[in-house]
C-alpha cells in the first residue's frame, strides 16, 4: 500500500531548525513554549533553535532573530520519519 506523506502548507505544523552564530540566553527572546535552544560548541559556539511551528510562527521567529542583528546559518524543515501504517 502507498504511504500517505502529508504535504507541507502555510497552515500545517512542521518541524524546523534554525541555526545562528554565537550563544544565544535562553532568557533574551520569548520563545513562546515551541522552540528549543540548544549550543553547539565546536570551535565558535553556534546556536540551535528547534520546534514545531507553521510558516507565520516560523517567518516571526526569523524577523526576532533579524531584529536581534544575528545572520542566518541555516534554516531547514525537518521531516517526520514517523509514519502512519494501516
Amino acid at each position: 500500500m502507498k504511504s500517505y506523506k502529508p504535504k507541507l502548507t502555510l497552515d500545517r505544523l512542521a518541524t524546523y531548525q534554525i541555526k545562528v552564530p554565537g550563544q544565544l540566553e535562553k532568557g533574551l527572546v520569548d520563545w513562546g513554549g515551541s522552540m528549543t535552544l540548544m549550543i553547539e560548541s565546536d570551535g565558535s559556539p553556534v546556536t540551535v533553535l528547534n520546534g514545531i511551528v507553521d510558516q507565520a510562527a516560523l517567518h516571526g521567529l526569523l524577523r526576532r532573530l533579524y531584529s536581534l542583528g544575528l545572520p542566518l546559518i541555516s534554516v531547514n524543515y525537518v521531516e517526520d520519519d514517523t509514519e502512519e501504517e494501516e
